[in-house]
């Protein structure tokens, strides 16, 4: 019997994960818990509901229907606290102050969806990339959906934090043209205080991977006050140019496009301690890394 998946959202006309024009999916679940995230509505695969205050006009629509008795103020802690996600709040806001996080999909919806961009597809050379939260942790349901568009022809791509059972998932990748895999950190202290979990799984993943196949590309989200320290950066390459075929590299700024997210759900988190690098020094980061003898390749 198919099973079912659980995403985030379906984007179309994406141009930052692969060639061409694509259609990112992104899946709800991560096992990571990285204090930067951009997307934390995607830290459990379960809905969430969030709340965008700037939009509330305090109707008390939402009120009316909860069971639950949950106030207007969503984010107010013992509000939050009560709120079971339901989504019938979601409903009846007219004002979209109130969002529901996740949907459940079957492969044969999210294909139908798929067929409709096939003449952006074709036309760019783009295709399907899987994102998240982390997709790996729905291995059937992506297991399933990657076979169904292999058989479309299309080119797929996959964003994941590396934290999986290569086992569980060495099928999958086989049919996979691209590979997007990100190394945060490579201390793995420092990677469990920032993300939540260590390293090493993720390093054996990519130097298992980087054993089969090319079309690796090893992302590092570049955060001045995590990472983006030169001694991090050149480890980062030397472990990329001894474990990858055709050893390339990806360095993503940060930005803060997740902050709003996390007080839209409710979460408290201190984002002073995290800042972008600018133009300058990102340019002396990619002249280390090609210095290790590493391609610097940008999807931006």
């Amino acid at each position: 019997m198919p099973s079912n998946g659980k995403i985030l959202q379906l984007q179309n006309f994406s141009v930052n994960d692969g060639e061409g024009l694509r259609t990112t999916i992104f899946f709800s679940g991560c096992p990571l818990r990285c204090q930067w995230c951009a997307n934390p509505e995607g830290y459990t695969s379960g809905n969430k509901i969030l709340y965008i205050s700037s939009r509330c006009v305090s109707c008390g629509r939402c009120k009316e229907v909860c069971p639950e008795g949950v106030g207007i103020d969503l984010n107010t802690p013992d509000e939050r606290k009560k709120c079971t996600a339901c989504g019938k709040c979601t409903a009846v806001c007219l004002e979209k102050a109130r969002k529901n996080t996740t949907t459940e999909v079957t492969v044969e919806a999210v294909i139908k969806q798929l067929e409709s961009q096939m003449q952006f597809f074709y036309g760019s050379g783009g295709g399907v990339t899987y994102s998240g939260g982390e997709c790996t942790m729905q291995p059937v349901f992506l297991n399933e959906l990657v076979n169904a568009v292999y058989d479309l022809g299309l080119n797929q791509a996959i964003e994941t934090s590396g934290y999986f059972s290569f086992a569980e998932m060495e099928e999958t990748f086989a049919k996979l043209d691209l590979v997007f895999i990100d190394i945060k950190l490579m201390d793995s202290a420092k990677h469990r205080f920032f993300t939540g979990v260590d390293n090493d799984l993720i390093l054996n993943n990519i130097s298992r991977l980087g054993q089969k196949r090319k079309g690796i590309v090893v992302r590092v989200p570049t955060i001045v006050g995590v990472n983006a320290d030169i001694d991090n950066i050149r480890a980062t390459a030397k472990f990329v140019r001894d474990n990858v075929q055709d050893p390339c590299m990806e360095l993503l700024p940060y930005h803060h496009y997740g902050e709003d997210k996390f007080k839209q759900l409710g979460m408290d988190r201190d984002f002073s301690r995290f800042d972008t690098p600018d133009r300058d020094y990102m340019n002396s980061l990619v002249t280390v890394i090609e210095n290790e003898g590493v391609r610097v390749i940008s999807y931006k």
